[in-house]
């Protein structure tokens, strides 16, 4: 099982088998580089019947845990001057289960029992749903206050919510003390490999739907950077392959007062304020914080922060154009106006924005 081999993203050791972090504290990805191989095919004549697997050349493992998920629509937003890639239309509906059937398939492979997890919603929805199709027993640690639709999702799946009161940072302390005691398999949207490695199939499919083209520009929600750091993955995978010509820059889109990307790179007043709205992606201290940087800085990225009132007002007019999204969803395409508006982004620009999570669970 050479190819589930993890490596050190600080200090490069590799552990005897597989853990959820290094001795050091850093995180670990695989040791293997995933990614295409030969000439791209012609876009018209790939089979994506399989979904995300479709592409399992460039994934660890293959398709043990599946739901048909992947190939989601990508879509002309006239009214954005951009692309919106729909992965609100997942089985859950968030593109988190792209991560999750990828991280249950590798539980599968390595025979895990019972997986832990800790989410404000959407990737505990996720876990826990893969996790029944996988027939592992899974405990997903929420906040005390999480939304009631996203809580049923979790235990309709048959997993047993732990809720916790406090911080997000709380309930993260609160799962990892399960893990230490050895009471399952951490699952993690933040720290598992395995959930990067099929992030990373969001690049695969924007550039096949493009016919192996990439956009000039991503803009996306940026929390722990799971898809931000499963896209730039991917791209660059299909570069170094020779499939597409260039990498986009990634743009990240944060809520104001739990900003530190935007904060690192331009100073605390830019990251200030409030946004509640955005509740998926308040996250002040992102697992692969150094591993997002240097994402932005090899693709010419940046990172800003969101008010509560911009997120609101972009939510409104998705809605009125026919994209049902939940709140954190409408961060990226209000970062979109922002960018532009900053002269970041040009009107000619091409840009590509996930749409991430479905208004069904609001």
């Amino acid at each position: 099982m050479a190819e589930l081999t993890l490596r050190c993203s600080s200090c490069g050791r590799t552990p005897a088998e597989w853990a959820w972090r290094c001795d050091c504290g850093a995180p670990l990805d695989f040791a293997t580089d995933f990614g295409p191989d030969g000439p791209a095919p012609d876009p018209a004549d790939f089979d994506a019947r399989d979904g995300l697997f479709s592409f399992e050349d460039c994934l660890p493992v293959g398709p043990n845990v599946t739901l048909g998920e992947g190939m989601t629509p990508l879509v002309d937003a006239p009214e954005w001057d951009a692309s919106f890639k729909l992965e609100y239309v997942f089985p859950t509906g968030s593109f988190k289960d792209r991560g999750a059937a990828v991280t249950l398939s590798v539980a599968d492979e390595l025979g895990v029992e019972r997986v832990v997890e800790d989410s404000s919603g959407n990737a505990g929805a996720a876990i826990a749903t893969y996790a029944a199709r996988a027939g592992i027993d899974a405990d997903i640690y929420v906040p005390a206050a999480v939304k009631p639709t996203k809580l049923r999702a979790i235990e309709r799946a048959g997993a047993t919510p732990v809720r916790v009161e406090g911080s997000r940072e709380d309930v993260t302390d609160a799962c990892l003390d399960a893990v230490r005691a050895g009471e399952g398999w951490y699952a993690s949207h933040a720290w598992n490999p395995a959930f990067f490695a099929g992030t990373a199939t969001f690049a695969y499919e924007v550039a096949l739907q493009r016919d192996w083209t990439a956009p000039d520009a991503v803009v996306s929600p940026l929390g722990h950077g799971t898809l931000f750091l499963g896209a730039y993955r991917g791209f660059r995978a299909l570069y170094e392959a020779g499939w597409i010509d260039e990498m986009p820059r990634l743009l990240g889109a944060q809520a104001a007062g739990y900003a530190p990307i935007a904060e690192a790179m331009h100073g605390r007043e830019a990251a200030a304020g409030d946004n509640d709205a955005a509740d998926g992606i308040q996250i002040r201290e992102p697992t692969r914080r150094e591993q997002i940087l240097a994402a932005i800085a090899e693709t010419d990225g940046d990172a800003i922060a969101l008010s509560e009132e911009a997120v609101e007002r972009e939510l409104d007019a998705l809605h009125a154009r026919g994209f049902y999204t939940e709140p954190t969803c409408a961060v990226a395409p209000a970062a979109l106006r922002e960018y532009r508006s900053r002269g970041v982004l040009s009107a000619d620009d091409d840009v590509v924005v996930p749409l991430t999570g479905s208004g069904m669970k609001t």
